[in-house]
C-alpha cells in the first residue's frame, strides 16, 4: 500500500533513458546579473626613443605649420595696415594701424566687378572644357584594343619637354583668329599633357571586370566612359580640377597677349596687376618708396605699394581658397572598393 497522502500531487515517474524533467517554474529563482568588470589594460611603458620621436615629430609639424600660415597672416596683416604706416615695416601676423583704405582703393575701381565675373566664367569653361576632352582622351588611351594609343601618348608626352615658345603661339592665335575673343581663353588649354597621363594612369588602375560588365549589357565606349568611368575618376578629376581652375584663375599674360585690345574680355588678374604697375611707377616717381606713400589715383587716396599688393593679393586668392572646402572630400579615394563582387 502506497505512502503518499490523499490530495498530494503526484510526482512523475523518470523513465529510464529519458531526459530529466524540466523543474516547475515556481522553482527558479532569478538571480542578480553580475556586471563582470573589464581586465585592467596595461599601460605600455614609454621608451626614450619613443618621447623623442613624438617631440620631434610634434615640433617639426607646429614649426612646418607656422612656416606655411605666417606668409598669408602677414599678407593679411599688411593689406589691413595704413598703407603710410606699412612703410615702416615691422608688421608681424596683426595690423598696427588698423585701415580699409587699401581694400577701398581695389574695389573701388570702375572695372574691378566686370573683370571678376569675366575671370568666373573664364576659369569654369575652362575646367569644363579641360576635364571633358582630357578625361576623353585619356579614356580612349587607357584601352588595351585602341592600336595607336603608344603613339599618340609619346607625342603629348613630348609637348612637355619642348615647348614653341611665346612668339610661336602668339603668331598662331594670330593665324587662328582667336585674338580679341573669348576662344583665346580656352582653346589653347583644352589639353593638358601632364593631366592626360595622370588619368590615363588612374583609369588603368579600374578593374576590368566593370567595363566588360557593362559592354556585356550592351553599353557603348561613349555611354562607359560617362557613366562608369567618370564617377569612379571624381578623386583624380577633383584634384585636376582645382589644379586647372587656380591655373586659370591666376593667370593673365594671356589676357595681355591675347584680348588687351578689348576692355570686356579683360580679367581680375589683369586689373590688378594693371593696378600695382601703376602704384609701384606712382613710388618709384615719388622718390625713395621707404620714406614717402605712393599716391594713387582712385578717389584721391593715399597708399603704398606694398600695403596695395598685399590688398590685391588677397582679393585676388580669397574666391579660389573658398572653392577648396567642396572639391576637399573628393581627394580620398577609394571609390572602387566593392564595385566588382567577388
Amino acid at each position: 500500500m502506497s505512502s503518499t497522502p490523499v490530495g498530494a500531487p503526484v510526482q512523475p515517474v523518470a523513465q529510464p533513458g529519458a531526459e530529466p524533467a524540466a523543474k516547475p517554474l515556481a522553482t527558479l529563482v532569478a538571480r542578480p546579473l553580475i556586471r563582470r568588470k573589464p581586465p585592467k589594460t596595461r599601460r605600455k611603458k614609454l621608451t626614450t626613443e619613443h618621447v623623442l620621436f613624438t617631440t620631434a615629430n610634434t615640433t617639426f609639424l607646429i614649426v612646418l605649420a607656422a612656416v606655411t600660415l605666417y606668409p598669408l597672416l602677414n599678407t593679411l596683416a599688411i593689406s589691413l595696415n595704413d598703407g603710410m604706416d606699412a612703410v615702416r615695416g615691422g608688421i608681424g601676423i596683426w595690423p598696427r594701424v588698423f585701415s580699409l583704405k587699401n581694400y577701398e582703393v581695389v574695389l573701388n575701381m570702375d572695372t574691378i566687378y566686370k573683370a571678376f565675373f569675366m575671370s568666373v566664367l573664364k576659369t569654369v569653361v575652362v575646367v569644363a572644357t579641360n576635364l571633358f576632352f582630357t578625361s576623353m582622351l585619356a579614356y580612349a588611351l587607357s584601352r588595351s584594343e585602341f592600336v595607336f594609343r603608344r603613339p599618340i601618348t609619346l607625342i603629348f608626352v613630348l609637348t612637355m619637354y619642348f615647348d614653341a615658345g611665346l612668339i610661336p603661339n602668339y603668331l598662331l592665335i594670330r593665324d587662328l583668329g582667336m585674338l580679341n575673343s573669348f576662344q583665346a581663353y580656352w582653346v589653347p588649354v583644352i589639353i593638358s599633357a601632364f593631366n592626360l597621363i595622370v588619368l590615363r594612369t588612374y583609369m588603368k588602375s579600374i578593374p576590368e571586370e566593370v567595363i566588360e560588365s557593362a559592354r556585356m549589357d550592351g553599353a557603348g565606349h561613349f555611354r562607359v566612359w560617362w557613366q562608369i568611368v567618370m564617377p569612379l575618376c571624381k578623386p583624380a578629376l577633383a584634384v585636376i580640377g582645382l589644379f586647372v581652375a587656380v591655373g586659370s584663375w591666376n593667370a593673365w599674360l594671356d589676357t595681355l597677349l591675347y584680348n588687351s585690345g578689348e576692355q570686356w574680355l579683360s580679367t581680375l588678374q589683369y586689373e590688378l596687376q594693371k593696378l600695382l604697375a601703376s602704384s609701384m611707377n606712382a613710388g618709384q616717381n615719388s622718390g625713395n618708396m621707404a620714406n614717402n606713400a605712393a599716391s594713387v589715383a582712385s578717389g584721391g587716396q593715399l597708399t603704398s605699394p606694398i600695403a596695395l599688393r598685399s590688398a590685391i593679393t588677397m582679393v585676388a586668392a580669397v574666391p579660389i581658397l573658398c572653392v577648396y572646402p567642396f572639391l576637399q572630400k573628393h581627394f580620398v579615394s577609394g571609390l572602387m572598393i566593392g564595385s566588382v563582387k567577388g
